[in-house]
């Protein structure tokens, strides 16, 4: 396809990849994709380009909300390939998709599928961690961001040991188990139930 401007930035603070899927922390939409998933929401319903907005929002819980400047012009170059059809509601257009459109929507599909679905999986995990550790920044600011930072050392840790031999992945299992015991409060469990053994 071509054409129109890069899509809007996926949420801020999104690390890492997903499954290997390409979609890492400041990873847009390039052009032919947004245009992929505009078609492929177009083809469920016709939509006003603030419609498309908040429908690709609540498709990734919150993690893409694309900006009016990237929607439009995007819908501009649709309409202007004959893929997306305009009717005027009073002040407002509402884009359908002409016989080109379905034809290139129905070729791509499968791809414009995939798309939604990496950033539907995304939201969901980042709604997650949001649920998992709410309340942490209004407990503490200060420790809440320590927490963060904690995190994402870890993260970075594991990254920079992608590609380890064996020896050094049994080693980093075993650091994660002992640190997952201790944060579950296993850890002390085992440690009792041991003493209480040996007694």
């Amino acid at each position: 396809m071509g054409g129109g401007r890069s899509g809007g930035r996926f949420g801020k603070g999104f690390g890492g990849d997903l499954g290997g899927e390409g979609f890492t922390r400041g990873r847009k939409l390039t052009a032919d994709e947004l245009q992929l998933v505009i078609l492929a929401l177009l083809a469920e319903a016709p939509a006003h380009g603030y419609e498309l907005i908040r429908r690709l929002e609540e498709h990734s819980g919150g993690f893409y909300k694309p900006s009016p400047g990237v929607i439009y012009p995007s819908l501009t170059y649709l309409e202007e390939t004959g893929l997306a059809a305009v009717t005027q509601e009073g002040n407002r257009k509402l884009y359908s998709l002409t016989d080109e459109g379905k034809a290139h929507h129905e070729a791509n599909k499968e791809e414009a599928a995939r798309i939604l679905d990496i950033m539907s999986r995304i939201g969901a995990r980042m709604a997650d961690v949001r649920d998992a550790f709410t309340g942490i920044n209004d407990l503490d600011p200060t420790l809440g961001q320590e927490f963060h930072d904690a995190r994402f050392a870890l993260k970075t840790a594991l990254k920079s040991h992608r590609g380890a031999d064996a020896d050094e992945l049994r080693r980093i299992v075993a650091i994660l188990r002992r640190a997952a015991a201790e944060i579950s409060g296993t850890a002390a469990d085992e440690a009792s139930s041991k003493n209480a053994q040996a007694e």
